[in-house]
Parts: C-alpha cells; sequence; structure tokens
C-alpha cells in the first residue's frame, strides 16, 4: 500500500492514477476536505447561464424566431441545454448543503439558497430533509421505493409511479406554501406526511414537525417561496403565449430530479455499506453529474467534497469490494415499481 503521501491532487473530472493503489479507508483519509473553489465556481456561472437562458434568453429567442407555432415545435430541442444542465444545478445546491460549495459559510449559504430559488424549491426544507436522509438513510419513512402494504395495492403503486415522473419535484415547489399556513395546520400536514413507521417514526415526526413550526425557517421559506414566484412569473409574462415551452422545461427539469432523488437506493438492503450503490459512468461524463452516480461513496464520506469520490470509487473496485452497473440502467430499473419489505 502507498503512503497516503502519494496521493495526488483531486481534479474535477476523474481519479489519480495511484488511486486504485489505495485501500478505501486510506484514500479517504489522505484526500482534501476543503471545496474545489475553482470547480465550484466555473460550475456556478454554467448553472447561472443556463437559468438565465431558460427564463429570459429563450423566451426572446422565441418571439424573435416567430411565433408560438415555432415555439411549440421547437420547444423540445431548445430545451435541451437547460436539462442537461440540471444535474450540476442540484448538485451545487446538494454541495452547499453539505457546506462544500465555497469555503466561507455565510458565501456558502447564499450562493446555494440563490441556487434553490432559481429551481423554485425551498432550500432549507430541501436541506433539512436530505441531512435528515443521511441520519436515516434506508429507515422506515426513507424508503419511498417498498411496498409498505398500507392502503390499496393499485393506490400504492400509483403514488410510485406518480413521484418518480415528477410528482416528487411537484411536491417540493408545493413546499413553501406550509409556511404560509398556520404553524399548528404546517405541523399536521408534515406528521401526516411522514407517518409512524416503526420505533423511530415518532422521533422523526417530531423533528420534521419542529422544523415546520419554526417561526425563523417559516420567514424565509415565505422569502425564498415569494422569490421564486416572482422570478418564474417574470419568466412566464415574457413567455407570453409560448409559456407551455417554460411549462415543458420546468417538467423536464423537475422529471431528472425525481428520477434521480431514490435511484442511488432503489432496492438497496439495509445491510449495503453506506445504504447506497455506486453505478459505472464512462470517463468524463462524472462532471455532468457531480459524481452523483458514486452515492455509496458520498454516504460513507459525507464530508467529501464531490470531486474527492472518483479516487474512493477506484480504491473501492480495485480492491474488487463490489462491481457497478451502468447509471442509466438503475435509472430505468426503479420503473419496476414497488419493491417488497422482506430484507430490507
Amino acid at each position: 500500500m502507498e503512503s497516503t503521501s502519494a496521493v495526488r491532487p483531486v481534479s474535477a473530472g476523474a481519479a489519480p492514477q495511484s488511486a486504485p493503489q489505495l485501500a478505501p479507508q486510506s484514500a479517504a483519509q489522505a484526500l482534501p476536505r476543503a471545496p474545489h473553489v475553482g470547480a465550484n465556481v466555473a460550475l456556478i456561472a454554467v448553472a447561472g447561464l443556463a437559468l438565465a437562458y431558460q427564463l429570459f434568453g429563450l423566451p426572446l429567442l422565441l418571439h424573435a424566431a416567430g411565433g408560438v407555432s415555432f415555439a411549440l415545435l421547437a420547444s423540445l430541442v431548445l430545451v435541451v441545454p437547460v436539462v442537461l444542465v440540471t444535474p450540476i444545478h442540484w448538485g451545487l445546491i446538494h454541495e452547499g448543503i453539505h457546506g462544500q460549495l465555497l469555503p466561507s459559510r455565510r458565501a456558502n449559504e447564499a450562493a446555494a439558497r440563490l441556487l434553490a430559488i432559481g429551481l423554485a424549491i425551498p432550500f432549507d426544507a430541501v436541506r433539512f430533509g436530505h441531512l435528515m436522509h443521511h441520519r436515516f438513510t434506508r429507515e422506515a419513512f426513507d424508503r419511498p421505493d417498498v411496498d409498505d402494504a398500507r392502503g390499496p395495492r393499485w393506490l400504492r403503486r400509483i403514488a410510485w409511479y406518480v413521484r418518480l415522473l415528477g410528482g416528487l419535484y411537484a411536491a417540493e415547489l408545493l413546499a413553501p406554501l406550509l409556511a404560509f399556513v398556520p404553524a399548528r395546520m404546517a405541523q399536521a400536514l408534515v406528521v401526516r406526511g411522514v407517518g409512524t413507521h416503526d420505533g423511530d417514526g415518532q422521533h422523526v415526526q417530531r423533528l420534521f414537525a419542529n422544523h415546520a413550526a419554526d417561526p425563523v425557517r417559516r420567514r424565509r421559506a415565505r422569502r425564498d417561496g415569494l422569490c421564486s414566484l416572482a422570478l418564474y412569473g417574470l419568466a412566464f409574462w415574457l413567455y407570453g403565449k409560448a409559456w407551455p415551452v417554460l411549462a415543458v422545461a420546468m417538467y423536464l427539469r423537475g422529471l431528472w430530479l425525481s428520477l434521480a432523488d431514490n435511484l442511488p437506493h432503489y432496492g438497496v438492503a439495509l445491510d449495503e455499506p453506506g445504504r447506497a450503490r455506486d453505478f459505472y459512468l464512462p470517463r468524463g461524463l462524472g462532471v455532468l453529474l457531480m459524481n452523483h452516480h458514486l452515492h455509496r461513496q458520498h454516504h460513507l464520506h459525507p464530508t467529501l467534497p464531490w470531486v474527492a469520490l472518483p479516487v474512493l470509487a477506484c480504491a473501492e473496485e480495485a480492491s474488487s469490494v463490489h462491481s457497478r452497473t451502468p447509471y442509466w440502467h438503475a435509472a430505468l430499473r426503479q420503473f419496476k415499481g414497488l419493491q417488497p419489505g422482506v430484507g430490507m
């Protein structure tokens, strides 16, 4: 085994060539834990430009090109760049949730919050839910792909496919409304949504209910929600009669967010390392997903920045700990439907 000093600096695109010779734990200890500022700033610029193109540039382009009929026909092509940048946009928010976006704590949160407003998702709620996901990974409330045998089977199956095909993003769009209703009502709705599934269920419910009723978080949720509403209201006004193009773009971005949310945990048993899986992706494409395909490494080492994950994956692969299936196969596998609860 090489000494930890032999590890080369981590790049955003791929793991160092020396990484496969390291054991996974040694590789983790050798990696830098500070955010890769250069890569993150560059990707923030990419995400910002894509958002500006979606909300303001594209409607001007459509109006200049000649009307609604052209807009509707060309929408699927014109929104492709926006959709392709969605994993980066979410990945930057994700880095901000873990404090790995920018070195300054204040700048880190401000940038992540602005990015969340750009996707029209509530930053505080998403951050809280994601950190709870790390704390209770694959526990009873965190297994949407597992059939809990509650209610009619046909309704459970429909709910899963609705979630998968954009329902998760729709729920995130509506989540800020909880900040505008009385706190007790918000708590009751959240408690009902979380449910009690096992011995820890009541504790998890209390944590979510306390978050929903927190006055500081409610104020921030109202402010951020109104900012998103104003931003997208202006965009829909700019699109005019071509507003379906913006709706298509929003849906396709939400579709990816919904498909990717539980992808690394689909069908994963409680005894699997990190209760998540890594997947194969051709070299160089990891940047487009911000290494989201290496989700097991993220769960095992949540304090490491996204650029460090390929090193750990290479070390694990070299030691033949786990094999990896293609990322896109894993995404499509979710359409098999709900999984039985045995072994979970």
